[in-house]
């Protein structure tokens, strides 16, 4: 196969997401054409340990034909059919039922979306229509955090507290606030412990939250930790110390589980690893495991009841999509539930978490790593140019960029949030291939030190 002319193809039809534009136009994509287990083959065969399973949504790894043979039998029944003015379809409701059966904290109903970022889109709008069913038309504004990501569409978008996410394309709305990240390494003061340096962010927000008026802040929205702003794991008091500001000025929590949910921390949501007692959650990426598009948005009952009560007065709740249900997904979604139960793919997590952590964590020795954090099966390793001053890279990125690239020539996919190398494998990953990817990283680290520090 051809590889160079597919690389053409790619750079003449296709318009990349997180993509240097210009930059591709010269190196051409990756081009992946298999995949089977934790490993992608390109397409001159190569293969590649997925690190990242994909973006952060393969959990049950690549080639599942279970997953397969569930899409096939539902399309040949029911290729699709839509949720407007109160149609439904078998599949859909079966998984409704099984989320709120699942999901941790009592939830009562279940919006079907197709992403991430519409999971959250949705979740901004339930909340500002909350809001004025109850006549608290001034109550809109929505806390996140900097450094999260919520996703890119207008409102998700919005959310994200990354600057690249809002460079150009005349981001934030103006009903968005960013507060503090909970980021320990970076942000504390010398010899500040976590409960300490929790207990001042929970001061900066309850300020925050005063300074902006609690009459007019409805929600704050946080992923139980941070992947994409660089896997950052709150401290273990973080969520207890700022849950009962939010519930004493009436904001609502809302829980985005996009990567998190479905085992990635060890338990089955991030709720529950970190004790969170949410009203709203969002959830994607491995609720079918990547195999199609799905997302789902969970309400409260509270919350139910005001969007009952105000669509009666309007006459229609008008907010959906064609897709929203969309049997196939929903169907593939209830396989991929049924297989963590049957494969007791928590207790696997639980099982092969120490191996990764515990393995990333001797790569803290190495030059090139100022800090090893994670939780589960997903960690991120922040690389610095001098360990003891916990310097930045100049320009950010430099060191990340060339990890990743000296990984993938060795036969590892991983991805850099600047300087921290993101690792989240398949969940499926076993021990000799946990141990594999620790080898292949340790050897890029290796490299990338060497050219960093040869001289000019």
């Amino acid at each position: 196969m051809d590889a160079t002319a597919s690389q053409r193809r790619d750079v003449a039809y296709q318009l990349h997401p997180f993509t240097n534009l210009h930059r591709h136009q010269s190196e051409g994509p990756l081009v992946i054409t298999s995949g089977k287990g934790i490993y992608v083959y390109d397409e001159a065969g190569r293969e590649y340990i997925e690190g990242l399973a994909g973006l952060w949504c393969t959990a049950l790894g690549f080639g599942e034909e279970r997953l397969v043979e569930a899409a096939a039998r539902q399309m040949r029944r029911l290729p699709y059919y839509h949720q407007f003015g109160g149609k439904a379809n078998d599949v859909a409701i079966a998984l409704a039922e099984r989320l709120i059966r699942t999901l941790p904290v009592p939830m009562s109903k279940v919006f079907f979306n197709n992403s991430g970022s519409e999971a959250n889109e949705t979740a901004i709008k339930l909340v500002w229509y909350y809001n004025n069913a109850l006549g608290r038309h001034r109550k809109k504004k929505i806390l996140a955090r900097v450094r999260g990501y919520h996703g890119v569409t207008l409102g998700a978008g919005s959310l994200t507290g990354l600057a690249a996410a809002h460079r150009d394309f005349d981001l934030p709305l103006p009903q968005m606030r960013h507060a503090d990240a909970p980021y320990h390494f970076r942000e504390a003061k010398p010899g500040e412990s976590e409960d300490a340096y929790a207990a001042r962010l929970a001061e900066s927000l309850e300020a925050q939250i005063v300074r902006e008026d609690p009459d007019t802040v409805a929600a704050f929205i946080a992923e139980p930790v941070m992947g994409a702003g660089g896997v950052l794991v709150p401290p273990r008091t973080y969520f207890d110390r700022i849950q009962p500001i939010l519930r004493r000025h009436d904001v609502l929590l809302i829980a985005d589980e996009v990567i998190c949910g479905f085992g990635r921390t060890g338990r089955m949501f991030g709720t529950e690893t970190f004790g969170l007692r949410p009203d709203i959650m969002t959830m994607a990426k491995a609720l079918t495991s990547g195999y199609l598009p799905l997302s789902a948005t969970a309400i409260s009952e509270q919350i139910y009841r005001a969007l009952v009560r105000q669509s009666e007065r309007l006459g229609v709740f008008a907010h959906g999509y064609t897709y929203t249900g969309h049997p196939a997904a929903c169907a593939v979604a209830l396989e991929s539930l049924d297989i963590f139960e049957e494969r007791d793919l928590i207790g696997h997590v639980g099982r092969m978490a120490p191996r990764l952590q515990g393995g990333l964590r001797a790569l803290a020795a190495h030059p090139l790593v100022g800090d090893v954090r994670g939780v589960g099966l997903m960690a991120g390793l922040e690389l610095v140019p001098d360990k003891p001053g916990r310097g930045l890279f100049d320009p950010a990125g430099t060191a990340g960029a060339l990890v990743v690239a000296r990984a993938q020539a060795h036969g590892l996919i991983v991805r850099a949030v600047q300087d921290t190398i993101a690792v989240c494998p398949p969940l499926v990953i076993g021990d000799a291939e946990i141990d594999e990817l620790l080898r292949r990283l340790a050897r890029a680290l290796d490299e990338a030190h060497d050219t960093l520090t040869r001289p000019a």
